[in-house]
């Protein structure tokens, strides 16, 4: 989403490229190339000023080190003061209570039902007891979306079909909850329109009701200003404790979602960045700064990593690693693992400089397509022995993968770069594999 600002910014600080000192004329130029960056990509307008007015006053009062050149100052005080629009620093959620009662709130389709069962699978990672109620009342075939996401990722659902009322359908799942043992309880409500008075009055009951340790406003990143205008209505009557950014993955400009903080005086907790359930990450202002700069999110990546592979399969892939013996089972099993992990262009987005070499380049889950298709058409000694794939063999591959026999070479070629980067990546921290997974899923195949 922030593609086009990332590469706006980078613009902007070429103009301080060469130059041996920050001067007050240099830096209003550079200024006024990050302000126009930030209301292009959709920035409210007052922010945007006063933002780039403070990025202004912080870089002419101060000198420039030897070491470091004017550029670089600038996008560290960039990197700063974005990272206070958006906040400051990341806002933990309340979960106290017994049960602690998470109230979700929103726009018709921000991705509230979505965004409940993301929460509810990751709360439940963490070992929490957690059910999800269907407070949804009016939309068809909410209620059976929300049992749907619960089978997934297998989380009680509470839901009464017949009842109408909201605020007994809550009621009544929180003492489900409490002689069940379950101790978070994800009330997913009905979405609903700022200027509909009847169901504003609807939630602010039920949020009087159940009296929730958190109220969650969820956001649908791509609409704009009216996303900041609608969560300053909501914010007007609920009082909500904090906002979560949908859809991230999309490709509108997304500047409001980063005045939203600033002009709602609301943290964001949470952002979603595509449809799957593990798609979801706590909101990190800094870390997020960081990516609009190109600098990477390495600390994401590595807590992702950790969040989906297996500890135990680590050990043993390192081990064959270091003998050298990494075969195609491994790989592919690698690929099911990063695949769990997220958007795959986001995540290589994390890596530094990674977004800049991407640019422009399409890469998701369906470029492994044809991949896997040539390793699954493989025989078991063909996965574990690559070194005996011949010509005839290749062609028989090709065939049964629908794919050419270019293809399978370009694999085999990449595929022998990727041993060596993986015998190297423990020195590397893996920032060179997966440098290689991202060429080879993105067209270069």
């Amino acid at each position: 989403m922030f593609e086009n600002l990332s590469g706006k910014l980078d613009r902007a600080f070429k103009t301080l490229k060469g130059q041996g000192k920050i001067t007050e004329i240099n830096v209003a130029t550079t200024v006024k190339e990050i302000r126009r960056a930030l209301i292009d990509a959709d920035v409210n307008y007052k922010v945007a000023k006063d933002v780039t007015d403070r990025i202004k006053a912080e870089a002419l009062g101060r000198d420039v080190l030897i070491s470091v050149s004017p550029g670089q100052l600038l996008t560290k005080i960039v990197s700063e003061e974005l990272t206070q629009m958006m906040g400051g620093s990341k806002v933990d959620m309340d979960v106290k209570g017994d049960p602690a009662v998470i109230l979700i709130s929103g726009l018709q389709g921000s991705g509230k039902t979505t965004f409940s069962g993301k929460l509810a699978r990751m709360l439940k990672s963490q070992g929490r007891q957690v059910m999800l109620t269907a407070c949804d009342i009016y939309r068809p075939a909410a209620i059976d979306q929300l049992k749907v996401l619960g089978e997934q990722i297998e989380v009680d659902v509470y839901a009464e079909p017949e009842n109408k009322n909201a605020i007994e359908i809550a009621n009544n799942a929180i003492k489900h909850a409490k002689a069940n043992g379950k101790k978070i309880v994800i009330v997913d409500t009905a979405g609903r329109l700022a200027v509909d008075e009847v169901m504003m009055q609807e939630i602010e009951a039920l949020k009087e009701a159940v009296n929730p340790s958190e109220t969650l406003f969820v956001v649908d990143s791509m609409t704009g200003q009216d996303a900041v205008n609608t969560a300053k209505t909501f914010n007007e009557r609920l009082d909500f404790d904090g906002v979560v950014l949908t859809k991230l993955d999309g490709d509108s400009r997304g500047g409001a979602a980063l005045s939203i903080r600033t002009v709602v005086e609301k943290p964001i907790k949470y952002i979603s960045t595509g449809e799957k359930m593990e798609a979801i990450d706590v909101f990190h202002p800094d870390r997020m700064a960081n990516r609009i700069l190109g600098m990477g999110d390495v600390v994401s990546l590595v807590e992702k990593a950790q969040q989906s592979f297996d500890e135990e399969e680590a050990k043993k892939l390192n081990k064959k690693i270091r003998q050298n013996k990494f075969d195609f089972d491994d790989f592919l099993s690698q690929l099911e693992q990063i695949k769990k992990m997220g958007n795959l262009k986001d995540l290589m987005g994390m890596i530094p400089g990674m977004g800049k070499a991407l640019k422009g380049i399409d890469i998701d889950d369906d470029s492994f397509k044809p991949i896997e298709a040539i390793i699954k058409s493989m025989t078991k000694d063909e996965r574990a022995n690559p070194e005996i794939l011949n010509g005839s063999r290749r062609k028989r591959i090709a065939t049964g993968s629908g794919t050419s026999i270019q293809q399978v070479n370009n694999l085999m070629k990449q595929f022998a770069d990727m041993r060596k980067m993986m015998k190297a990546m423990n020195k590397m921290g893996g920032k060179r594999a997966m440098s290689g997974l991202a060429n080879m899923a993105g067209g270069r195949r």
